[in-house]
């Protein structure tokens, strides 16, 4: 049995603890005024906001479809008939001296759009505390080797439980996110304490992996046990001296895909059976 599946067996309610220790550690407590300042959700009560939209359509399902222009030739241009080109753009200097740093996180990431999310899984050097929370930063850059990046927001010295596990053990699994699995893994983005798991607090099942000692998320249709190759950190223009990020570059060792949404060839993966999440998530964990 796994560390987390002991966890849940041992402590039923561990979720609620989370929560609870949640709110009181005080080595974390940065980390809520920071969320303050960037006011990342806009929703006073976000559960309100959300009751107040249409349902879930479980009709719209996944279909390939002609581009919007079928016939469009070389030299054609935009398919908008010039409708864009009557609009002027405006350059944005990222180091104004009046422009607060969170200006640009917020204009990246409503910019950037789709990202994956990558839903990292760790564990501890001992063994004895796991971590898993999604990152919006994660993206594959090469496929010999099979190459991933992810971004975690700080530097080392207030590195968050995802990033001491990764340096300290060398290894991770990127899980993917699919529709099945939205509401648990956003569970997740909470500030939990060092060596609280959020395995219990998501109700989702760890499976062994063959590589590295970390679980992967058996609901996610697909997963990749991965390795350290090396981290850059990286330092505010705004404000030298203050670390504000690090890199981490990981190799694929194995992928783990669902048995029904891969062909024979072992090379395709059927995106109606994945349906893989693609938003501007909140990360924090």
């Amino acid at each position: 049995m796994s560390s987390d599946q002991e966890q849940r067996k041992q402590d039923p309610t561990a979720g609620e603890h989370q929560l609870d220790a949640n709110k009181h550690v005080q080595p974390h407590e940065s980390r809520y005024d920071a969320e303050k300042t960037v006011k990342r959700n806009p929703h006073g009560n976000f559960k309100e906001v959300e009751a107040g939209r249409p349902k879930w359509n479980e009709y719209d399902k996944f279909a390939f479809t002609q581009t919007k222009k079928p016939d469009w030739q070389p030299g054609d241009g935009a398919n908008d008939n010039g409708e864009c080109l009557k609009h002027d753009h405006i350059d944005i200097d990222p180091y104004a001296q009046d422009r607060p740093a969170v200006f640009n996180y917020k204009l990246l990431i409503s910019a950037i759009v789709p990202r994956p999310i990558g839903f990292v899984s760790t564990t501890s050097k001992d063994g004895k505390s796991t971590n898993l929370a999604p990152f919006s930063y994660t993206q594959v850059v090469n496929h010999d080797p099979p190459v991933f990046t992810i971004g975690y927001a700080g530097g080392f010295e207030q590195a968050k439980d995802s990033l001491k596990n990764l340096t300290e053990t060398g290894e991770c699994v990127i899980n993917i996110i699919s529709e099945h699995m939205i509401e648990a893994a956003n569970a997740t983005s909470i500030n939990a304490p060092y060596g609280v798991s959020e395995w219990a607090l998501t109700g989702l099942t760890p499976a062994k992996c063959k590589d590295v000692k970390a679980d992967r998320v058996k609901e996610s249709v697909f997963a990749v046990e991965c390795k350290l190759m090396n981290t850059q950190e990286f330092e505010s223009r705004a404000t030298p001296g203050k670390k504000t990020g690090v890199l981490a570059v990981v190799e694929g060792v194995r992928f783990w895909v669902r048995e029904d949404a891969i062909n024979e060839e072992r090379n395709i993966i059927d995106p109606a059976v994945s349906v893989i999440l693609f938003i501007a998530h909140r990360s924090v964990c």
